[in-house]
């Protein structure tokens, strides 16, 4: 085997097979296939990133299809922001298809079936119809309308398009087999009444196809070639391939070739939500903002936080394709978009909890603009001007009055550098009458070149703008904040996922637009947030400098899963992108865990 075909996917296995055994390569075709029923999370940039990746691989053309086949859910708000997200990703799409472009081919199709006798109008209650279902160990058995003549059913499900009946007085299934071990064969939905607007067509249905129904079709009349969908898929391929078969038979002139599903393991992220149902319920409760809230799991969301396209397809990248679920550490998202901030946000100073420092042999007028670097990272970055004057602040944290030697920032007697300017030395401090210090007294020293251990950061009061600095956190305590039985993922919320914090930065990030990333130096990365003014600077915090949750040890609970031990394709995995490193970046743990079977649908 070649070193080219070892690195391949098992997906890309499949396809490099089906080329092998005469499928044509101009005949690959791909689709990205959302819901418009809520927005695009980070779990959504895995099947967004394979099927667009394989295009851009073999060259082929990728669909982007919005399956909208439940108006009682879905908005053309979320077309347009899964649009925005894919586009910012950097992902070109070849045609924007629905499925809704398709419904009077589908309805077709279903009445073919019912003269074929392979689908009947069933009158039924959802109870009635659950209990005659059976259970994974138990048979169905033939509800009571499943032998209704050809003729009834065709006079029954036109009537049910015409809007004759009320929603849940019928519905069309498939006739397959009440006894088949896969429950999803035993006499599936194919249409329900529902009498909503829809956001396309508007008003000219009142009968919806169901998913199973719809979506394979979609790729048929697409001619996918491989239909591509995660995990939880594996036990409707059956389905999909009993109703393409079908179809395939009808229109096997016009649609040659029949698509192919595969499945592969979604993305699970530890301490986040990726049901699209609880992220709208955090949204209705107003526990965050709205969609594109910095802490949700939204691809708006992390776009506003301030990662970049480029470092959440490495993280896709570096997850990998599996056949087998698992959970990742949302530490190697981190890590991925502090690789990717550190080679391009400039460096900045901005002081988060302010200490004044007065330099006493500091002449009062005096101010100097000294040279700093933009970014050590990138040669190309320059240098920009930073003011220095008698009076400046520090961070409070920066500042003891004693300390032990392994204080390596500011004490009274010690001296420390400022980034870009001098080395000062606390000589005294004034307090206010609850003991508070208010003030750090010091003098400077022009010789740069002693060598001193500590270097903080530091803004001129003069020339600081004022700046709200929004410190983001998980948003979930929990790692597995939706694994309890029993228990609400609610409770598990973070109740100091959001501080509000009045800054000062330094003034060249006046200018600073909507968007742009910096490193505050010390602290961590910023971008600067929409709600931001031309005199009201607000920043976001992307990520800090370090993984603040990196010591705090997991706590399992009886439902949450057992770590994987051995797991060498993670180690692996982690070893490739951290190995320009002597050993594992700070904060990186290495931790895949196994997905629990109460893993949210969606």
């Amino acid at each position: 085997m070649s070193e080219e075909t070892k690195s391949l996917n098992f997906i890309e296995h499949i396809i490099e097979e089906d080329l092998a055994n005469g499928l044509e390569k101009d005949k690959l075709r791909f689709r990205f296939p959302p819901e418009p029923n809520g927005y695009l999370h980070i779990g959504h940039t895995k099947a967004i990133g394979i099927s667009f990746g394989l295009g851009l691989k073999y060259n082929a053309p990728v669909n982007l299809r919005f399956d909208d086949t439940n108006p009682a859910k879905e908005e053309q708000e979320y077309v347009d922001a899964i649009k925005k997200d894919v586009a910012w990703l950097g992902y070109q799409w070849e045609n924007e298809l629905y499925s809704s472009d398709y419904f009077q081919q589908l309805y077709d199709w279903a009445v073919q079936l019912i003269k074929d006798g392979k689908a009947y109008v069933d009158s039924q209650s959802s109870e009635a119809m659950a209990e005659q279902k059976g259970t994974p160990t138990q048979p169905g058995v033939d509800g009571p309308y499943r032998n209704r003549s050809v003729e009834e059913n065709l006079d029954l499900f036109e009537r049910m398009k015409n809007g004759e009946f009320n929603e849940g007085e019928h519905i069309l299934r498939a006739k397959i087999d009440m006894q088949h071990p896969n429950m999803l064969m035993r006499d599936p939905i194919m249409y329900r009444i529902l009498k909503k607007h829809h956001h396309r067509t508007a008003n000219d249905w009142c009968i919806y196809p169901m998913y199973d129904w719809t979506h394979g079709e979609s790729d048929y009349i697409e001619q996918i070639s491989h239909s591509l969908c995660s995990l939880e898929f594996k036990p409707h391929r059956e389905l999909y391939d009993w109703f393409k078969e079908q179809v395939y038979d009808y229109s096997k002139e016009t649609y040659p070739m029949q698509p192919k599903q595969r499945e592969f393991a979604r993305l699970n992220l530890s301490y986040t939500i990726m049901s699209k149902r609880k992220l709208l319920k955090l949204v209705e409760e107003k526990v965050v903002s709205g969609w594109d809230d910095p802490r949700m799991p939204t691809i708006s969301g992390l776009r506003r936080r301030g990662y970049t396209p480029n470092s959440i397809r490495q993280f896709i990248e570096k997850v990998g394709v599996a056949k087998r679920e698992n959970v990742i550490d949302v530490a190697l998202l981190e890590f991925c978009v502090r690789e990717d901030l550190n080679k391009t946000a400039p460096r900045v100073m901005a002081v988060l909890d302010p200490l004044k420092v007065v330099i006493t042999n500091y002449p009062d007028d005096k101010e100097e603009w000294l040279e700093a670097e933009n970014n050590p990272e990138d040669d190309s970055a320059g240098y920009r001007k930073v003011p220095f004057s008698k009076e400046i602040y520090i961070e409070k944290e920066d500042f003891k009055e004693e300390a032990g030697s392994k204080f390596f920032r500011l004490k009274l007697g010690g001296e420390v550098r400022l980034k870009n300017a001098y080395i000062i030395k606390a000589e005294n401090v004034v307090k206010d009458a609850e003991g508070n210090i208010t003030e750090v007294h010091c003098t400077y020293d022009t010789d740069t070149s002693k060598k001193v251990k500590g270097t903080l950061h530091w803004v001129s009061i003069k020339h600081a703008v004022k700046a709200e600095v929004r410190e983001y956190d998980r948003l979930f305590m929990d790692e597995a904040p939706d694994s309890h039985e029993g228990k609400d993922f609610m409770e598990f919320l973070n109740p100091n996922s959001l501080n509000i914090i009045n800054a000062f930065v330094e003034p060249s990030l006046k200018e600073a637009k909507v968007g742009e990333q910096f490193q505050f130096q010390r602290l961590g990365y910023f971008n600067v947030d929409g709600d931001s003014k031309s005199d009201a600077l607000v920043f976001n915090k992307t990520v800090g400098l370090r993984d603040s949750w990196a010591k705090q040890a997991p706590k399992q609970n009886q439902n949450q899963p057992q770590k994987q031990t051995n797991n060498r394709p993670a180690i692996e995995q982690i070893k490739s992108f951290g190995k320009k490193y002597d050993r594992l970046p700070d904060g990186l743990p290495v931790k895949i865990w196994a997905i629990s079977n109460k893993m949210d649908h969606h």
